[in-house]
């Protein structure tokens, strides 16, 4: 340490030092922020081109890391963000936030296997239910799996699914919805058209619990944004 930094009150000296990290959040990166470092979350494909940009070999160490993260804070801190000392109701908002997102991307992934799987077996389906994450068409797909089921499917069921699933217009969208998976359409053999019926009812089961998941941690993050007031 320079002699001229041994005068410094430690807050001072703290903030003229510059940390690179290659995440935003974690309980080291706050402890750092609140000790007043400049700390700087680097992208890892940034450290990544970095390194081979400046090395032959591309190997990667943690020494080598290490080096990476001090030469990009040091020389191009300027083009990186700087991580906010963001209070403790800010940090709780990101992570049950992100906590939120995670769940929708993973539904996203889950419903696009189910369509999949519908498109090969079940075209019918596809016609039918517009949203495959929605209510009625995860129930009547869990009661229904294969276009033998489907074409069987009593309008009364249909209608007690859109019921419970809120939608208006029952009877018209049910006898839409039986019409249509009652259609011709072609089939896979019986081994076959079972196997996907096992695919589609697990892909169904995957994506209720997601929304059940999705809807409370939906209620956490409007809590933390707006909490309870104090009586």
């Amino acid at each position: 340490m320079p002699a001229s930094w041994a005068d410094l009150d430690p807050a001072e000296a703290a903030g003229r030092v510059r940390i690179g990290i290659e995440t935003d959040r974690g309980t080291w990166v706050q402890a750092l922020v609140a000790a007043g470092y400049q700390v700087y979350a680097i992208n890892p494909m940034s450290v990544a081109r970095y390194r081979e940009r400046h090395s032959t070999s591309g190997a990667k160490s943690d020494a080598g890391d290490a080096h990476v993260l001090a030469e990009i804070v040091r020389l191009d801190h300027a083009h990186h963000r700087q991580v906010a000392g963001d209070s403790s109701l800010a940090e709780a908002v990101k992570l049950v936030a992100r906590a939120h997102q995670s769940l929708v991307w993973d539904r996203t992934r889950q419903v696009l296997r189910l369509r999949s799987a519908l498109r090969e077996c079940y075209p019918a389906a596809l016609e039918a239910f517009d949203d495959l994450a929605a209510g009625e068409a995860l129930e009547l797909l869990d009661r229904a799996p294969d276009p033998e089921r489907g074409a069987r499917l009593p309008q009364v069921t249909i209608v007690a699914a859109l019921r419970r699933a809120g939608r208006r217009d029952l009877d018209g969208k049910a006898t839409a919805i039986q019409q249509t998976l009652r259609a011709e359409q072609l089939r896979q053999p019986r081994p076959v058209q079972n196997a996907y019926a096992a695919i589609v009812s697990s892909q169904v089961q995957l994506i209720n619990v997601l929304n059940i998941e999705i809807a409370e941690l939906g209620q956490v993050v409007a809590l933390t944004f707006w909490p309870a007031p104090r009586r």
